[in-house]
């Protein structure tokens, strides 16, 4: 019987946690540095989803083979920066290595990196067809270490960011380049780096996804929302949070959650106390009450709506309905 392979805890990297580089003087040693290294890039980003309205980069780490390990404040720099397109041709050089590339490559090209080669870690694994596919699985099971994941939610966009955190980004990239080594062996292994090697390519060909249509309805809870009405004053709140949220650059959620606007649309509360009484199941925040004189006028503004201007229920929604209403409601869907 073979014993059970203890994985290793990855505490730091090999070389310690960098500074962060935040000044052009720090860029360009970095640059570089990385400029002396030979082989692929490791490549990673951190956003602050959650705590901010956009999905942009709040540190990019990046490795390679002798040219070191580098964590750059991209805020101090700001998109579109010059010494970023110095960085995206050094990086063009080569292969960029990513985990879950799809979740990375938007913030990182709104900065102006474009990679031009590309390798995912994640989606290898996915081709090679191995069970867990998370950076941390696959460097468990093949690679014999593990990382702490406890700061993956963190609020990136805090200044200073705590060494603590620095250490967890860092170890992002790590062992990046060995990891994409050992997929590169398990694809060509099962024959199917081919395969493999054009989804990587399809994915830096793939043009940005076009914007939702009626983004509103993508607001959780909506099952509990029966009447035409109701939507309405969904769609009324969602897009005043929707408007406040985008020019304060925070999170959705931290103004007024789903969860809260569904419980304000079947309510329809018309003054503080009701609003207060409404929401207070959920656990009323404070937050929620500092744009109340903005969502009792939302909702006022839906009420007041003419009903042929209410908007239409959707039979096709493009999200499913819980799977507890399936075998009495759709039981021809239940039963495979």
């Amino acid at each position: 019987m073979s014993e059970e392979i203890v994985a290793v805890p990855l505490l730091e990297p090999a070389s310690g946690t960098p500074d962060v580089v935040d000044t052009e003087d720090r860029f360009n040693d970095a640059l570089n540095q990385l400029a002396q290294g030979t082989g692929p890039f490791a490549v990673d980003a951190e956003r602050a989803s959650g705590f901010r309205y956009s999905a942009r980069a709040y540190l990019i780490q990046i490795k390679r083979q002798g040219g070191g390990l580098h964590l750059i404040d991209p805020v101090a720099f700001g998109p579109g920066h010059p010494i970023f397109v110095e960085l995206n041709t050094l990086l063009n050089t080569d292969e960029v290595i990513l985990h879950a590339s799809t979740q990375d490559l938007p913030c990182l090209r709104e900065l102006g990196i474009n990679p031009v080669r590309l390798f995912d870690t994640e989606l290898a694994g996915r081709i090679a067809g191995l069970p867990r596919v998370g950076l941390g699985p696959l460097l468990e099971s093949l690679m014999g270490v593990s990382l702490a994941k406890e700061h993956s939610a963190a609020d990136w966009s805090v200044r200073p960011l705590p060494k603590e955190w620095l250490t967890y980004a860092a170890l992002d990239v790590e062992l990046l380049v060995e990891l994409r080594d050992q997929m590169y062996a398990i694809l060509v292994k099962s024959k199917k780096l081919e395969w493999a090697l054009e989804e990587f390519a399809s994915i830096l060909k793939a043009p940005p996804a076009p914007p939702r249509v009626d983004p509103w309805r993508r607001t959780s809870g909506m099952h509990k929302i029966k009447r035409r009405d109701q939507l309405a004053v969904i769609k009324s709140l969602w897009i005043a949070r929707d408007s406040v949220a985008s020019v304060q650059d925070i999170a959705q959620g931290k103004l007024l959650n789903d969860s809260a606007i569904v419980e304000l649309a079947i309510a329809v509360p018309t003054n503080k106390k009701e609003f207060e009484k409404c929401l207070r199941p959920l656990g009323l925040r404070a937050r929620w009450l500092e744009n109340l004189q903005l969502w009792l006028d939302s909702i006022a503004t839906a009420v007041a709506l003419p009903e042929d201007q209410w908007p239409a229920m959707r039979t096709n929604a493009d999200t499913l309905p819980p799977i507890k209403l399936w075998r009495d409601k759709f039981p021809e869907k239940f039963a495979p």
